[in-house]
């Protein structure tokens, strides 16, 4: 090309000279973050959901799958929890009816809590039922952190069982010293508490006696006292009697009437003369091999949901492992 002569490809300004070469690189495009893997864990550390990118899109990138026996014991670890979870909240369910019906919930907002067996078995659902869903989460969201804490919680449970367990074998003389000191307050308090009056009633109907150490011990209740004013005075209750229903459908209230009033040989032929301390003795006695048995039991099905969920934290950390090598030999 000659010398002066326009150059079709380059413009020209209007001296006629060309216009010098931009040196600046065109920007970069920009790349959004790789979208983590399906079987990567988000900021919750579930797995089960599918991970969403920046775009709103589903990435298509599997997890890798848990090996055969690992997936039997996540599901062994989901359904058993499950169970012990509906078991806690129709425990947790039956307490707050109890608690309803006799007008101890919602007493008043602030007050001590009411000293009722109901609110035993509500706590006692609230906590199956809080640790048990915990487990049933962790295992189908395979969430480390959850199973992390079931296991705590199952453990602290286990040291509970066995400080109860220790504390019942080395004071169990005490112990039937305080239940016969309980029988003797739900005697004083039989028609001011209906739990205790209802307790009684059972312990006396199933043991067959009356009082704790003889059916005298009744004249310690304000209204069976002799001295009383009352129409129950001298009298018994129904649960003391030898026959309380008379050979009718129904109890007879009034078939201990005048009881504490007679000699011995003619209250013998109405109500029970022995005492309920003895008896319930024999009786604790006779239920340690099965509450044992029962503990044991408990132990057993503890330890090995214990030992299911740890299995399976193992097998999703190697899982994890495993991914992450895999990820880093395919870049």
């Amino acid at each position: 090309m000659e010398e002066g002569e326009r150059s079709p490809l380059l413009p020209q300004d209007s001296t006629g000279q060309n216009p010098p070469l931009s040196v600046s690189s065109p920007p970069l495009p920009s790349h959004p973050d790789p979208a983590p893997r399906q079987g990567q864990a988000g900021a919750w550390g579930c797995s089960c959901c599918p991970p969403v990118s920046k775009n709103g899109g589903w990435t298509g990138d599997p997890a890798p799958p848990l090996p055969a026996g690992s997936t039997c014991i996540k599901c062994l670890t989901v359904l058993s929890n499950f169970l012990f979870s509906l078991l806690g909240l129709l425990a947790l369910a039956t307490g707050l009816w109890g608690l309803a019906v006799k007008g101890s919930l919602g007493s008043g907002w602030g007050r001590p809590l009411p000293a009722d067996p109901m609110l035993g078995l509500v706590l006692g659902g609230l906590a199956v039922s809080a640790v048990s869903l915990a487990g049933c989460v962790g295992g189908l969201c395979e969430n480390t952190c959850l199973l992390r804490c079931y296991c705590g919680s199952v453990v602290a449970f286990l040291m509970l069982q066995a400080v109860a367990a220790a504390l019942a074998a080395a004071l169990w003389g005490p112990l039937q010293d305080s239940l016969e000191h309980a029988l003797r307050v739900a005697i004083t308090h039989y028609q001011d508490d209906l739990d205790l009056g209802f307790l009684l009633d059972q312990v006396q109907l199933g043991l067959q006696c009356c009082g704790v150490a003889s059916y005298q011990d009744w004249q310690q209740n304000l209204y069976f006292n002799c001295s009383s004013p009352g129409v129950q005075a001298c009298s018994l209750p129904a649960s003391c009697c030898i026959d309380p229903r008379e050979d009718g459908a129904s109890i007879n209230d009034q078939c201990g009437f005048g009881a504490l009033g007679l000699d011995a040989d003619a209250a013998g032929r109405v109500v029970y003369l022995e005492g309920c301390g003895p008896p319930l003795r024999r009786w604790l006695r006779g239920q340690i091999p099965a509450v044992g048995a029962s503990v044991i039991v408990a132990t057993v099905v503890q330890g090995a949901e214990l030992l299911l969920a740890t299995w399976l934290i193992r097998a999703l950390a190697v899982r994890k492992v495993g991914g992450f090598q895999t990820h880093l030999t395919h870049q």
